[in-house]
């Protein structure tokens, strides 16, 4: 079970635009979050959640997808994300969020695709346009931007050996292939 859900959680970064994402299930993949390991137990992640297409028009404008495939802008109109978790760092609470936030966000998009979701994480972000567009005060720090809906790609793992590229990238059906180091190679002793 537990490897199907990894094994699916692929960076998806196209999406039926018009099935919505609910209030209710962002709520519950940011309790996942919350119930996950915090350094510390600091806890000192904080969330803003959106599944209105005014909402998700903006934070898309503050976003950029998919660096590896330089013809490629991102998801046209009708494939965006129907819903965006943003994931904060309170600095009243800590200064250094180590990687609290990647807890969380794989925490939130294993959850994801429990629900037949999918998501992809994205560090790549005009924070300060981001900041303003949403009123986030100073004291909270954007760490990733986490874009939620249900797939409308495929997206497969390649194993690769050494030598061979790690770059993700699409064939002729734009099936998504995303190369994978073989575990021998991984594991050195």
């Amino acid at each position: 079970m537990i490897e199907e859900l990894i094994t699916g959680n692929r960076s998806f970064r196209r999406f039926y635009e018009n099935e919505p994402v609910s209030l209710e299930t962002l709520k519950w993949l940011v309790n996942l979050a919350r119930l996950s390991a915090s350094a510390a137990n600091l806890q000192p992640l904080k969330y803003i959640v959106g599944n209105e297409p005014s909402k998700n028009a903006g934070v898309f404008s503050c976003l950029a997808w998919a660096g590896y495939l330089k013809d490629w802008p991102g998801p046209m109109e009708g494939e965006r994300p129907a819903a965006y978790i943003i994931i904060l760092g309170d600095k009243s609470i800590s200064q250094n969020f180590g990687c609290d936030h990647g807890i969380a966000a794989q925490s939130i998009l294993l959850g994801a695709r429990e629900k037949g979701l999918g998501g992809c994480m994205l560090g790549s972000i005009q924070r300060d346009r981001l900041r303003e567009l949403l009123n986030i005060p100073e004291n909270f720090d954007i760490l990733l931007v986490i874009a939620l809906g249900r797939p409308k790609e495929k997206v497969v793992l390649d194993e690769i050996t050494p030598g061979e590229s790690i770059k993700y990238w699409r064939d002729d059906q734009s099936v998504h292939h995303v190369p994978k180091r073989r575990l021998e190679d991984i594991i050195l002793g």
